[in-house]
């Protein structure tokens, strides 16, 4: 008899601990719910972490540092370790910039970014992909919760993502990207999260992010979207002929021809890049239409070279993917100011120039664009009809200009000058 009450004993200890060991488990709809409230409360927070690319044929490692502030502040600090480069990405008041410190180059634009764009390493994109998605599957780990979800980023071939969130505070550990063959294209493992991080009043301020000095050139003005490009053909200057990344170019008084359409005080006249600008009836025509000057004609474009450069030519790298349909012409050295350019024309299905250059250190405000993250490197897409992707990469500046060439298409050939050598 006393065994059995001791048997029955024990068969109600262990049920009871059963229950108690459940009701610690939270399932999925518990776990979103307390996302929700951590987004919902969330002031501040500060990332660390190791990105890696399985885009190429090597994979490739970045060290990537998040900071965000309420409303809208974010600083997103790219490195590639192996060139020691660093890029950053600001949102502040006056815009969003794309800084390059050790080139001492700035681009500012007009964007909501990242506002419908996700990104792997932040934290609002990564909640947004678990919350939204109704088919989203979960499962408990020792320290973590796991969610497979569907993924939301410009990059049409990433279709899911798993994500691991720390139990105890919902702070992301690791995210995995993954294509529709369910191999891992990018992972995020983050080293370091902190919620409510308390940040410098200065820490989203451009100059505060620049590393060198202060910039030595006013800012400058990319073509306003709608006007429409010069066309392609010679560029004369007094009779002497110069030959333009795209055109020619025209000017009656002092100028100043810049890859992205700078606009000085003055007399002084700079073209842009993609299109003619007017500014109180003094002319600005791009770099690729007509330039003629009858005084003194400068150009400053974005492949001025120091001596230093002229003693490393540039050499052009020839982007891995091409459109089908589409041949390429052989590479032209074009004349850009004080230095020289690579221009190369592809025809076919779509047709499309890539300009190649050494990048010119300045700041530059552009009118309405797009941030595109190619992975490796940060990218502004600028232009409606004609379309214009810039970006650098192993100190260069690329520009990849289209009327008709899809904008998934521009950032797929971006995207393939990786790890791609000169030829």
């Amino acid at each position: 008899m006393g065994m059995r009450r001791v048997t029955w004993m024990a068969a109600i200890v262990l049920a009871i601990a059963v229950i108690l060991s459940g009701c610690g488990a939270k399932d999925a709809g518990a776990v979103v719910k307390e996302l929700n409230e951590v987004v919902s409360k969330m002031e501040s927070y500060q990332g660390v972490g190791r990105m890696t690319l399985h885009t190429g044929q090597v994979p490739q490692e970045y060290q990537v540092e998040v900071w965000f502030k309420k409303p809208h502040y974010y600083r997103i600090s790219l490195t590639n370790d192996k060139k020691d480069i660093t890029q950053i990405v600001l949102r502040n008041d006056e815009g969003v910039y794309v800084l390059t410190p050790h080139l001492n180059k700035s681009f500012r634009f007009q964007s909501n970014w990242p506002d419908n764009q996700g990104q792997a390493y932040l934290f609002q994109s990564i909640a947004d992909s678990i919350l939204t998605d109704k088919d989203r599957q979960f499962t408990a780990e020792e320290n973590a919760y796991v969610f497979d979800v569907l993924a939301n980023y410009q990059n049409a071939s990433l279709v899911r993502q798993k994500i691991w969130l720390d139990k105890k505070t919902l702070q992301p550990q690791n995210v995995q990207v993954t294509d529709a063959g369910n191999n891992v294209m990018v992972s995020m493992e983050f080293s370091h999260f902190e919620f409510n991080k308390q940040f410098d009043k200065d820490s989203f301020d451009m100059q505060r992010n620049m590393t060198a000095s202060m910039l030595p050139t006013a800012p400058t003005m990319l073509p306003k979207e709608g006007q429409s490009p010069a066309a392609e053909g010679e560029q004369t200057d007094g009779g002497k002929q110069q030959a333009s990344a795209e055109g020619e170019q025209t000017d009656g008084d002092k100028q100043q021809a810049s890859a992205e359409g700078e606009q000085t005080d003055g007399g002084k006249q700079r073209a842009s890049a993609e299109g003619e600008q007017t500014d109180g009836g003094k002319g600005q025509v791009s770099a690729e239409g007509e330039q003629s000057d009858g005084a003194k004609g400068q150009a400053s474009a974005e492949a001025g070279q120091t001596d230093g450069d002229k003693q490393q030519p540039l050499v052009f790298i020839d982007p891995a993917y091409m459109p089908e349909g589409v041949t390429q012409s052989e590479v032209t050295e074009v004349k850009l100011g004080d230095g020289k350019g690579l221009l190369q024309r592809y025809s076919g299905t779509y047709h499309y120039t890539l300009l190649q250059s050494k990048p010119v250190d300045r700041s530059v405000s552009v009118l309405p664009a797009t941030l595109v993250d190619l992975g490796y490197t940060f990218a502004v897409m600028t232009g409606e009809d004609k379309k214009t992707l810039i970006w650098t990469y192993d100190g260069v500046e690329f520009r990849l200009s289209s009327g008709d060439l899809p904008a998934e298409e521009m950032v797929a050939i971006a995207q393939s000058v990786q790890d791609q050598s000169a030829k």
